[in-house]
């Protein structure tokens, strides 16, 4: 994916994902990380997008996952925020935490500090979730932090529209 994600791009793809709900009659939440309420943003930005949005967790940190989202502390030690099992936890949590049908999640490492072994800058955990089925990916992304996070939304409501069909 290219590195700049255009605002118009993202405008397009909330779009796509508001009609997508609304047709199917669902309500989205969304717990992120990485992306610092991007996705919620993205989301809001779009006008009526209160009938298919129901609300946004900004977990930004491990204890703000476990107190939000009740997200173990011994899940995020096991296998650290930075992880598919965090993200699905994070998407299965926003169901259970709102009103919402569909849930959409991101944590990653959007730099330019914060790179462990095995996780370098750029990777990001996506999670999406709709009644007992959740799925997750890792993508590592290039770029400075802005394009990080940028691409990480845009790649969350691609995957949201993915996730719907």
């Amino acid at each position: 994916m290219d590195t700049n994600v255009e605002n118009d791009q993202l405008v397009d793809l909330a779009t796509q994902v508001g009609r997508a709900l609304q047709s199917k009659g669902l309500l989205l939440a969304t717990a992120e990380s990485c992306t610092g309420g991007g996705v919620s943003q993205a989301i809001t930005d779009i006008a009526g997008s209160s009938e298919w949005f129901d609300c946004g967790f900004v977990t930004y940190s491990n204890a703000s996952k476990t107190e939000l989202l009740d997200i173990s502390e011994a899940l995020l030690a096991q296998h650290g925020a930075v992880s598919e099992e965090i993200a699905a936890a994070m998407a299965e949590s926003a169901l259970a935490n709102s009103g919402a049908h569909v849930a959409l999640s991101t944590t990653g490492i959007a730099g330019p500090g914060g790179a462990v072994p095995g996780k370098p800058v750029g990777t990001i955990c996506f999670g999406w979730a709709q009644g007992h089925q959740t799925y997750t990916e890792r993508l590592v992304f290039h770029g400075n932090r802005r394009a990080i996070r940028e691409q990480t939304i845009a790649h969350s409501l691609q995957g949201l529209l993915r996730f719907l069909k």
